[in-house]
């Protein structure tokens, strides 16, 4: 039956169409992609969020589906899905790692950012180490921003103890131009040393990955010859492929406004 999507019944009726066809292709035929299919359907379709997580959770757990994994560990990390459920970040990160075993580089990204950052909350014990070794595969599978979080770990390097931080912060910029480290602080203090060499290379990959925050990274380093030789040409030309990619960001989120303003039906 062909469907003529301007009209509204036809497209109520295509999709309560699309909702049976996912159902029979989950639970009878029993396809792990389209059990994931499913969820994206429950959660966008339909916005009943109970339902898509526990077709995610499912998915992730009786077929090993990486993306649901993921996704799953989303709803965990916020607490959706479940009636006044607070977040629960050690599952998240539970679901996060499955993903990332099964080379999902969303999930390598997210777990990676679970165990490197200070700020999570207390129920993740911090391992910059293997969170270093996630975002590297994430950024192995073009993982655009993990690839930008590697080289900002490169460009400030990562100290042991959470409370020398604030204190490096203020030299770290300078330190970091002229190659060296905040005054004070030797090499066995980090777990990651910095190294503008590697920063660079990361900020390139994530540059040429589309990343508008390492491409005007990449320009201040030509423009310093941090991890790089000097190169005003280069620098001028990662700070216009920057701002390109700030203006077609504005348009993208101008268009996205107009289309949320137009009224559509229920």
């Amino acid at each position: 039956m062909a469907y003529d999507l301007k009209k509204e019944s036809d497209v109520k009726e295509y999709v309560e169409k699309l909702g049976v066809e996912y159902r029979f292709g989950c639970y009878s035929e029993k396809k792990p992609e389209v059990c994931h299919l499913l969820g994206d359907y429950l959660e966008g379709i339909k916005k009943d969020f109970e339902k898509a997580s526990k077709v995610y959770k499912s998915t992730c757990d009786d077929y090993g589906y990486a993306k649901s994994c993921y996704k799953y560990g989303n709803y965990s990390f916020l607490g959706k899905g479940k009636s006044g459920s607070k977040g629960e970040p050690r599952v998240a990160y539970q679901y996060y790692e499955k993903g990332c075993n099964l080379n999902d580089s969303d999930a390598c990204l997210h777990s990676g950012l679970l165990l490197v950052s200070r700020s999570m909350p207390k129920e993740i014990d911090r391992d910059v180490p293997k969170g270093l070794q996630f975002l590297t595969k994430s950024c192995d599978m073009n993982n655009a921003t993990a690839c930008f979080y590697l080289s900002g770990m490169h460009i400030s390097g990562v100290q042991k103890k959470p409370e020398d931080a604030a204190t490096a912060t203020s030299t770290t910029t300078t330190a970091a131009a002229a190659g060296g480290k905040a005054a004070g602080v030797k090499d066995t203090d980090y777990i990651v040393l910095k190294d503008m060499k590697k920063a660079f290379q990361f900020a390139y990959k994530a540059c040429e990955l589309r990343n508008m925050y390492a491409c005007a990274n990449l320009s201040q380093m030509y423009a310093r010859g941090d991890g790089i030789e000097k190169n005003e040409k280069e620098a001028e030309k990662y700070k216009k492929l920057a701002l390109e990619m700030q203006d077609e960001v504005k348009k993208q989120q101008e268009t996205l406004g107009f289309q949320q303003g137009v009224g559509m039906p229920n």
